[in-house]
């Protein structure tokens, strides 16, 4: 038995898959991040109400053991904020742009009116300078 060979793909076909690849990658690390996060919040939260809802029906739950599994939710509030720069290049990129620990040396320190003029979503405006609002 012979398989027929398939007939060859065009060199465009090439950069296709390699971009297709380079796209799943992201997404497939996307899926990790979210998963982890998601994970992180029901262990943590799971059990807050689930004794929430046991001690509704039955006030059989120590307050000492509600406290902390209160304070288990709490913490995972905590993580957030060390599980987002360990998966996510960009949100690590925006952290050291505006925090003064995380920033390079090299780096210029972003102004305060032109952090204002990116959130505002808006752009430049005629004649507004600093120099006409003094």
């Amino acid at each position: 038995l012979q398989v027929p060979c398939a007939p060859s793909q065009p060199a465009g076909s090439s950069e296709s898959r390699r971009f297709a690849n380079k796209h799943s990658k992201k997404a497939l690390k996307a899926s990790l991040t979210l998963g982890i996060l998601l994970g992180m919040f029901f262990v943590a939260w799971l059990p807050f109400f689930v004794t929430n809802v046991t001690q509704a029906v039955c006030g059989c739950v120590p307050a000492g053991f509600f406290d902390v599994l209160t304070w288990l939710g709490y913490c995972n509030s905590t993580m957030n904020p060390i599980i987002y720069p360990l998966f996510m290049r960009d949100f690590k990129r925006a952290m050291g742009k505006y925090l003064p620990c995380c920033r390079r040396s090299g780096e210029p320190r972003p102004s305060a009116i032109s952090l204002s003029m990116r959130n505002s979503n808006s752009g430049p405006r005629a004649a507004t300078s600093l120099k006409n609002v003094l």
